[in-house]
C-alpha cells in the first residue's frame, strides 16, 4: 500500500483539508471552524467565540465529516490530513435546523421589546435555520433575574446557556463571578447569591452574549440599533487609547461599544470607557459662558466673555501667568495653548497636574513594549502600580502572560487585588517603598552591573536582601521581561528616585521599561510643547506653590485633578483672574474661577491623542456639544485672534494639524540625572491613589459608574497594628488632619495597608483637599 501523497506546497505544521469541495491548508491542532472562518465559509455558532475557551455546548456548528457516523461540532473537531468537511450537506443542514428548533423551544417571544433586537445573533441565525412555526406547544420555562449591578441588565429567560459570559468572567476577567446551576431544562446561569459583577471589564459580557439575556443597563430602552449612527472614536480615560464606536442619535451619545484593534484593545473595552458617556450630560454641564460679576455668576454671550478674557490676560501676561492643562487634552488644543502662552510672554505651562516630584524633569514616557507584546513576557515587575485600575486592558495582557507561566512580581504601597497569582510581592509605606526600590537597584550592582553616575554613590552605601536578589535574577534570566512603572510610583513624592532605580533595574536586567503616562494624552502634550520652558519655566506644582496673579485652567477641575488639591484651591482662590476652559461648571470651579468658557468634551470634537506606545489616533466629532459650548480649538482660535496673535487665522482643524506637522518637534526636557533625597519615615504617611472611576470630570459624573462597587467611597485605610496603637476600631468615624485641611471619614482596617501608611484615595470630595501623597497625617477618633 503506497503512502498518501503529500502536497509539496503545504507549509510546515499544516495539513491538507477540503471544505465544501474547496481544498485548503490549516494549522495542525486548529479546529474546523478556524479553517472555515479563514476560508470565508460561514458556519453558524452561538457558544464559540474566538477569544474564549471552546465549550462546544450549543451544537449549532454541527457539520458533516466524511467517514464520521454522526455530525461533528466544528468548533471542537481538530483538522486532520485529508479530512473532507461538508457544511451545507443535507445531514449538516438538518442537524443545524434541529439544534435551532431546540434552542427556540424555551426562548421567549419578546423580540419587539428586547434591547438586543436588530443586532441579535439568535435572530440572525434563526432567519436562516429556524422553522416558521414551532412544534413545541408546552409552556415555556421562565427564570428569575438577579440584580448583578448598575451596569448590566439581565433577562435570563432569554438565555440559551452558551456559557460565553461564564467563560469570559472566568478566563478573561479572572473573577469567576458567573456559573451554571442545575442541569438540563433547569440549567441557569447566575452568580448563585445575587452578587454584583465587580470586574473592571465585566461589561464585555454584554458583547459576547449572543441573545438579549445580558444588556447594557444605562442604555436600556433608550433606542433601537437601527436608529443609531456609529462614529469611530477612542477612549480618553487612560493612555491605552482603546478603540471604540460612539453610537449616537440626534447628536447625543447613547452608548460606547468596542471597535476591534488587536494591537491595542483586541475586541474588549474597559467599563469606564464603555459607560463614561453618561457623564457628558450631567446637571452641571457648562452650556454657556459664565462671568463672575460682583461675586455673582452671570451668563454672558461669547463676545463679552472673550473680551473679558482678552482684557484680563493682557493684564497678567508674562511671568505672572500660569497655564494648567488637563492631560487628556488633544494635540490640537495643546499646540494652540502652547502658542498662546508664548505669545503672552509666559514660560509657565504644564499638563503634569498629579505629579509631585519634578526633580528629574520627567515627561513623555510611555511603553517601550507594544501593548500586544506584553502578553508574551515571561517575567513582569509592577512597581507602584494598581494595574487593574490604571490600565485594565493592559492588565488583561499581563494576566494572559501569567496564565502562560510568566512570573509577576509587585512592589507596591498597598496590597492591590490582582486577578492572577504573584510570584512575589512587597508592600511598603511611601518612605519604605523607596528603600525597597533601592534594594532592587543594589541587587543589580551586586550582579556585576555598573550603576549610572547619579546612582553610584547612593547604591555604594545601600544594602539589599535575598528577595531583591531573587527578583532581579528572575528578570535577568527571563527570555522576555518587562518592568511597568505605575501611577502610584509616578505620583509618589520621590518619584524621581523611584524612576532612576526602576530604569537602572530595567537596563541591568535587559527588561523593557514601560511607564504608565498620567493622562490619556500626556505623551502627545509633551510632544506639542505643553511643558514649562527649559529656562525659567515653572512646573505645575511650583506654579501653585509660588502663586501667580493669573491662571488659565484648560479642562482641569480643581481640586480633583491635582496631586495637591489643598494647595491648588488655596493658590487659585488668591489669584486676580482665573480663566477656566471647562466642559463642566462645578461648585469647586466656581469658587476659584472668574470666567468659565464652555468647551466640548472629546466625543464632541475633532481631536488627536497619542497613546502609551506613541501612536497618534485622530477622531472626528461624534456628537454635538450642548447649548453654546464649542470645541476647544475653536474657542482658542477666537481668543488668539482677539489677542492679535499671529498663527490663529485658520478656520479648519486640518490647518492646525498641518501647523503641528510643519513645526519642529519640541525637544522633550532631558531626564535630569538627579533625584529627590530619601525621606525619613515619621508618623503615618498618606498613600494617595486615584480610584478607577474618579480619574476625570466625565467619569466622576457617570451615574452608573459611581454606583459601582469598585467606587467604594471616601474612607481611611489603616493597618490593624497602627489602628490599635491609636485606639481605633474598624468602621468607626475618624478625623484626619493635615496642614491642608481635615476630613471625617469611616475607618477601614486592612492588612493590605502597610504599617506607617494611611491609604486615602484621591479625587473624592471629602479627600481631594487633604495633604498630598507622602504627607504626615494626624488621625484621631471623630
Amino acid at each position: 500500500m503506497s503512502a498518501q501523497p503529500v502536497n509539496p506546497n503545504t507549509p510546515p505544521d499544516h495539513v491538507n483539508i477540503e471544505i465544501d469541495g474547496k481544498a485548503m491548508t490549516a494549522p495542525k491542532g486548529s479546529m474546523i471552524i478556524h479553517a472555515a472562518d479563514k476560508a470565508g465559509v460561514p458556519i453558524p455558532r452561538f457558544c464559540y467565540h474566538d477569544k474564549l475557551p471552546i465549550a462546544a455546548n450549543c451544537r449549532m456548528c454541527l457539520v458533516e465529516v466524511e467517514k464520521s457516523p454522526k455530525p461533528m461540532p466544528a468548533c471542537a473537531t481538530p483538522v486532520m490530513e485529508g479530512m473532507k468537511v461538508l457544511t451545507r450537506s443535507q445531514k449538516a443542514l438538518n442537524s443545524q435546523r434541529n439544534v435551532m428548533e431546540f434552542l427556540l423551544i424555551n426562548h421567549p417571544l419578546d423580540c419587539p421589546i428586547c434591547d438586543q433586537g436588530g443586532e441579535c445573533e439568535l435572530q440572525d441565525v434563526s432567519m436562516g435555520y429556524g422553522r416558521s412555526v414551532s412544534r413545541f406547544v408546552e409552556r415555556k420555562r421562565s427564570v428569575a433575574d438577579e440584580d448583578i449591578g448598575p451596569l448590566i441588565a439581565t433577562e435570563m429567560t432569554r438565555c440559551i446557556q452558551c456559557t460565553r459570559c461564564v467563560r469570559f468572567v472566568g478566563e478573561v476577567a479572572g473573577t469567576y463571578e458567573l456559573g451554571g446551576m442545575s442541569r438540563g431544562e433547569n440549567l441557569e446561569i447566575g452568580t448563585y447569591v445575587g452578587k454584583t459583577i465587580e470586574s473592571e471589564i465585566g461589561g464585555n459580557i454584554i458583547d459576547v452574549c449572543p441573545v438579549g439575556a445580558l444588556t447594557n443597563k444605562p442604555f436600556r430602552f433608550q433606542a433601537r440599533a437601527w436608529e443609531l449612527i456609529a462614529r469611530e472614536s477612542v477612549g480618553y480615560h487612560d493612555a491605552q487609547g482603546s478603540n471604540l464606536w460612539l453610537h449616537t442619535r440626534r447628536g447625543e451619545v447613547l452608548r460606547h461599544v468596542p471597535r476591534d484593534n488587536e494591537a491595542i484593545n483586541e475586541c474588549w473595552l474597559s467599563d469606564r470607557d464603555r459607560y463614561s458617556h453618561q457623564g457628558l450630560y450631567a446637571a452641571d454641564r457648562a452650556t454657556q459662558p459664565l462671568l463672575k460679576k460682583n461675586g455673582e455668576w452671570t451668563a454672558v454671550g461669547w463676545q463679552e466673555a472673550l473680551a473679558y478674557a482678552v482684557e484680563k490676560l493682557q493684564q497678567v501676561r508674562g511671568d505672572e501667568l500660569g497655564v494648567l492643562v488637563h492631560p487628556a487634552t488633544s494635540n490640537e488644543e495643546g499646540h494652540l495653548l502652547a502658542e498662546l502662552v508664548r505669545a503672552l510672554g509666559s514660560k509657565h505651562i504644564d499638563h503634569r497636574l498629579r505629579q509631585l516630584d519634578f526633580t528629574d524633569a520627567a515627561a513623555g514616557f510611555g511603553f517601550a513594549t507594544p501593548v500586544a507584546e506584553v502578553e508574551k513576557a515571561t517575567a513582569v515587575l509592577l512597581l507602584g502600580s494598581n494595574l487593574r485600575h490604571e490600565l485594565p486592558l493592559v492588565n488583561h495582557r499581563v494576566r494572559k502572560a501569567a496564565k502562560r507561566g510568566a512570573k509577576v512580581y509587585a512592589l507596591n504601597p498597598v496590597d492591590f487585588d490582582f486577578n492572577y497569582d504573584l510570584a512575589g510581592k512587597t508592600i511598603a509605606a511611601p518612605a519604605a517603598l523607596v528603600e525597597e526600590a533601592v534594594k532592587l537597584a543594589r541587587a543589580a550592582v551586586e550582579a556585576g552591573v555598573e550603576a549610572p553616575a547619579e546612582l553610584a554613590a547612593l547604591l555604594a552605601s545601600a544594602s539589599t536582601d535575598d528577595t531583591a536578589r531573587g527578583w532581579f535574577k528572575a528578570l535577568k534570566e527571563a527570555s522576555g521581561s518587562v518592568l511597568i512603572f505605575g501611577e502610584a510610583a509616578a505620583m509618589h513624592p520621590q518619584a524621581s528616585l523611584l524612576r532612576a532605580c526602576a530604569r537602572f533595574v530595567a537596563s541591568a536586567s535587559e527588561s523593557a521599561y514601560n511607564e504608565i503616562p498620567l493622562g490619556a494624552n500626556a505623551i502627545g502634550l509633551s510632544r506639542v510643547g505643553v511643558l514649562p520652558a527649559a529656562q525659567g519655566g515653572l512646573d505645575a506644582r511650583t506654579m501653585l506653590a509660588l502663586p501667580r496673579k493669573g491662571y488659565v485652567l484648560y479642562g482641569a477641575e480643581p481640586p480633583h485633578d491635582f496631586g495637591d488639591g489643598g494647595l491648588t484651591m488655596s493658590s487659585l482662590s488668591k489669584a486676580d483672574v482665573v480663566v477656566a476652559f471647562s466642559a463642566f461648571a462645578s461648585d469647586a470651579l466656581k469658587a476659584v474661577a472668574t470666567l468659565i468658557l464652555p468647551i466640548a468634551a472629546l466625543p464632541e470634537t475633532e481631536a488627536t491623542l497619542v497613546n502609551l506606545n506613541g501612536h497618534s489616533q485622530s477622531v472626528a466629532a461624534g456628537a454635538r456639544p450642548p447649548g453654546e459650548a464649542r470645541p476647544g480649538w475653536k474657542v482658542l482660535r477666537a481668543l488668539g485672534e482677539a489677542l492679535g496673535i499671529t498663527g490663529f487665522e485658520f478656520t479648519e482643524i486640518a490647518e492646525v494639524r498641518a501647523a503641528i506637522a510643519a513645526r519642529a518637534v519640541p525637544a522633550l526636557p532631558q531626564l535630569q540625572p538627579k533625584f529627590a533625597g530619601r525621606h525619613e519615615a515619621r508618623g503615618l504617611a498618606r498613600i494617595a491613589t486615584v480610584p478607577i472611576y474618579r480619574s476625570d470630570a466625565v467619569l466622576r459624573r457617570a451615574a452608573a459608574l459611581q454606583a459601582h462597587p469598585l467606587n467604594s467611597g471616601a474612607g481611611l485605610g489603616l493597618n490593624p497594628a497602627d489602628a490599635a496603637g491609636l485606639g481605633l476600631e474598624d468602621g468607626m468615624m475618624v478625623k484626619v488632619s493635615g496642614a491642608a485641611g481635615t476630613a471625617t471619614l469611616p475607618l477601614v482596617l486592612s492588612h493590605g495597608v502597610p504599617r506607617g501608611g494611611a491609604w486615602l484615595e484621591a479625587a473624592y470630595t471629602e479627600t481631594a483637599a487633604l495633604p498630598a501623597y507622602g504627607a504626615e497625617l494626624s488621625i484621631s477618633r471623630a
